[in-house]
């Protein structure tokens, strides 16, 4: 019997010296492979776009309208606007800066009343700061600035004639809000609404002052560098 216990015991520490080699034997498993780290999106950087959208407004007169004691209103004015930006934008945490310029081609016309009275702007633009909370690829902002442009005036006198006259605002003003989406890392996708004031000015010397502003919606593409 004891060489029996004796036999086993041995065959026991034979298996168990067997298995101890075996673990120290290399390893056929491939290479763990390194965790890959998606590099977080920023909005910091330069980027240039285009838009596209939809204006309608408004055409203030003071001290009157009109020749020969006859005063009348011009009207609203509204038209399609096109044209584009150019931009940088810069992230501290989830706050984001920005400093956007903006040129703009604009049908806004009032059409011509009974006297053949009429405003148009056929441009104008924006140099405007902006600043957004991020949500990883959302930006909602707010944005304030400078806005300058063109107003055309046309009137006739009581013998039905013609004037003319084409004024530069530049003492305007911009203010508004929009939210962008960055669709991949380089192209951002926007809407925008801002109220744009191009101030007044006398029309040919009279004591007629004409002011305009009006509403733009429009969306916005944008490649960030």
């Amino acid at each position: 019997m004891k060489k029996y216990l004796l036999a086993s015991v041995a065959a026991l520490g034979l298996v168990a010296a067997g298995a101890a080699s075996a673990a120290d034997l290399p390893s056929r498993k491939g290479p763990v492979a390194a965790p890959v780290y998606v590099p977080a999106f920023t909005w910091t950087g330069f980027y240039v776009g285009a838009n596209a959208g939809y204006a309608w407004g408004n055409v203030n007169t003071s001290n009157g309208w009109g020749w020969g004691g006859r005063t009348t209103t011009v009207g609203d004015l509204d038209g399609f606007v096109g044209g584009g930006q150019v931009g940088y934008n810069y992230q501290m945490g989830q706050f984001v800066l920005g400093l956007e310029a903006d040129l703009q081609g604009a049908d806004l016309n009032t059409g011509r009343n009974i006297y053949g009275d009429r405003v148009k702007t056929e441009y104008f633009g924006t140099v405007r700061a902006r600043v957004g909370v991020a949500f990883d690829r959302f930006l909602p902002y707010v944005t304030a600035g400078w806005a300058y442009g063109n107003v055309k005036t046309s009137f006739s006198d009581i013998a039905g004639n013609i004037y003319s006259s084409d004024n530069s605002h530049t003492a305007g003003y911009a203010i508004g809000a929009g939210i962008e989406y960055a669709v991949t890392n380089n192209i951002v996708a926007g809407v925008e609404y801002l109220y744009v004031d191009l101030g007044d000015k006398r029309v040919l010397g009279s004591n007629v002052k004409l002011g305009t502003d009006f509403s733009v919606v429009r969306a916005r593409l944008s490649y960030k560098f």
